[in-house]
């Protein structure tokens, strides 16, 4: 009788230990299955960036991908190990709240880090600017030369790279448009008639894309815009192609400059009037 139920909680045993040995191998089954799905689900939904995201960069997507597939394998791995633990009769409760508090305790010490991470994720996931594109970010204007998870690297013009940390960029400005706008303030002097001045510059513009083909709309002259302490400014409104606006502004200048030149229209320089006996010399230069 005793060997027959040595016999039979052997076998009970067996029984036990191969369920067990099942669900185990089943949950890590299951779990390899969930990640290659998650896998390919995010490969499917990042490949129709053409809807999705409009000017997204490969290297952008790949890093957006990368960094969600990695917390979702994160999160399956760890729900199958606590249904392991739980198959192998362990308390997870317990463990769970041990986890709980030692992560949020690293999230006190790390919370700039977190910070930087939670907002670079965004960034790339809201599209703010892409590599190659001109931005203003924390002080910094420059061109996008890296993009990542935690910075953002700039160059500026000097050739200075700024590494700024994702979680201190609190407003982005974005040059980057199908088209930038020019505006060019010309200086005439008062004994200048303003209209014919702005008959020549309109003379000027009209044939200005051959020598500026750059410019995308305009120029047009808005007209006067201020009177200063030695001439009329008058303003002049234009569009430029994306990172060309800087060149068109000074191409401007030099061709209004030749122009007026040509045309004996003089432009405003500081002068100084003496005054002897209610009489007024006025110097040639």
């Amino acid at each position: 009788m005793e060997e027959f139920i040595q016999e039979n909680t052997f076998w009970e045993a067996v029984l036990t230990l191969g369920r067990i040995l099942f669900s185990i191998g089943l949950i890590v089954v299951l779990s390899k299955v969930a990640i290659r799905l998650v896998e390919v689900s995010l490969a499917r939904l990042f490949r129709k960036k053409g809807v999705m995201f409009k000017k997204t960069d490969e290297t952008r997507l790949k890093t957006l991908r990368t960094i969600i597939n990695s917390a979702l394998r994160y999160i399956i791995l760890f729900i199958a190990g606590i249904m392991i633990l739980e198959e192998l009769g362990l308390e997870t409760g317990s463990l769970i709240a041990a986890a709980g508090l030692g992560g949020l305790a690293i999230g006190f010490g790390a919370q700039n880090l977190v910070r930087d991470v939670v907002t670079g994720f965004f960034i790339l996931l809201e599209d703010h600017y892409d590599i190659g594109d001109f931005v203003s970010v924390s002080g910094v204007s420059g061109v996008v030369e890296e993009m990542g998870i935690r910075v953002t690297r700039v160059r500026d013009f000097g050739g200075e790279i700024h590494i700024i940390p994702n979680g201190q960029i609190s407003q982005v400005t974005n040059h980057m448009g199908s088209a930038m706008r020019v505006m060019v303030d010309v200086d005439v002097a008062y004994e200048v008639d303003v209209e014919r001045a702005i008959g020549v510059m309109e003379t000027l513009f009209e044939n200005i894309h051959e020598q500026i083909p750059d410019i995308v709309e305009g120029p047009v002259v808005l007209g006067v815009d201020s009177l200063g302490s030695s001439g009329v400014t008058l303003r002049v409104w234009a569009k430029a192609a994306t990172m060309t606006q800087w060149n068109v502004t000074r191409q401007l200048r030099k061709h209004i400059k030749l122009t007026f030149d040509r045309e004996g229209i003089e432009i405003p320089y500081p002068r100084r009037y003496l005054v002897f006996d209610k009489k007024t010399y006025r110097p040639e230069s």
